[in-house]
């Protein structure tokens, strides 16, 4: 003979089957949104790692590639050859490297044979807290010089309470950089790219940048969390709405 419990499906378990059917639908999908997600990223990290094992570009590739779009050149390796600038150079404050604070050290390059100028990124130094506004001694080689060293965007911004226009605008200790509003204050016909310089310390820098990362494993793990709950709405809608309804009906909690 069944028991009553066996044949009881009413609002409560229909309404439950609902939401449960609902999240698994919705988290089956964002984790698949996510898978699609990490193919699009190791597709990119593809292209870059294309990009990085060919030939550097030089003054006259940098500026005849222009014409096929900036983001065209983006991470591409470079060898570039012309004059610093040193009166132009700009501290980005309140960054790091290998875990310590410092200043990113930016100075423009002037491209050789060239009115031409790019920014490049030349590495890092460690601030003197004892005095904040000192300046590190930075080594500026006059003449002709080789940077090597791949096109990047520019610089990373960070959280500040002050935007860059107010009072650090003119400040060669600054906390972001725009590339345009920079261009405008000093004069210089700037590339709206900038050059991160790579190869061993010199000059008084550090240059143990991060590897560049695409965000291919923060998708799996995304699209891992979401399939992990999809699994366990699962398996808890089939424990307690057909297990121990049909095999432990004595167990069954009565409204």
């Amino acid at each position: 003979m069944n028991h009553p419990a066996r044949r009881s499906f009413g609002l409560r378990f229909w309404l439950v089957t609902l939401l449960a059917l609902a999240i698994v639908v919705a988290t089956a999908l964002l984790g698949r949104w996510q898978l699609s997600r990490a193919a699009q990223m190791r597709a990119i990290q593809a292209a870059i790692d294309e990009r990085q094992a060919m030939s550097p570009l030089h003054e006259a590739d940098l500026l005849h590639a222009r014409a096929d779009g900036d983001a065209a050149l983006l991470h591409y390796r470079v060898r570039l050859r012309g004059q610093w600038l040193p009166e132009a150079t700009v501290f980005l404050d309140n960054r790091q490297m290998q875990g310590r604070p410092g200043f990113f050290v930016l100075t423009p390059l002037r491209l050789e044979a060239s009115q031409e100028v790019v920014l490049v990124q030349r590495g890092w130094v460690a601030r003197d807290f004892q005095e904040r506004t000192h300046l590190p001694a930075i080594a500026m080689p006059a003449g002709e010089v080789q940077v090597e060293g791949r096109l990047a965007g520019p610089p990373a911004r960070l959280f500040e309470f002050q935007p860059s226009g107010g009072g650090q605008g003119s400040s060669r200790i600054r906390q972001n950089l725009d590339l345009a509003a920079y261009g405008a204050e000093t004069g210089l016909d700037l590339l709206p790219l900038t050059v991160v310089q790579t190869g061993n310390a010199s000059d008084g820098l550090r240059r143990d940048w991060a590897p560049i990362d695409s965000g291919v494993e923060k998708h799996y793990g995304y699209a891992f969390q979401w399939f992990g709950l999809c699994g366990l709405v699962v398996v808890l809608y089939v424990w307690f709405q057909l297990v121990r309804r049909f095999f432990f009906p004595g167990r069954q909690r009565r409204a």
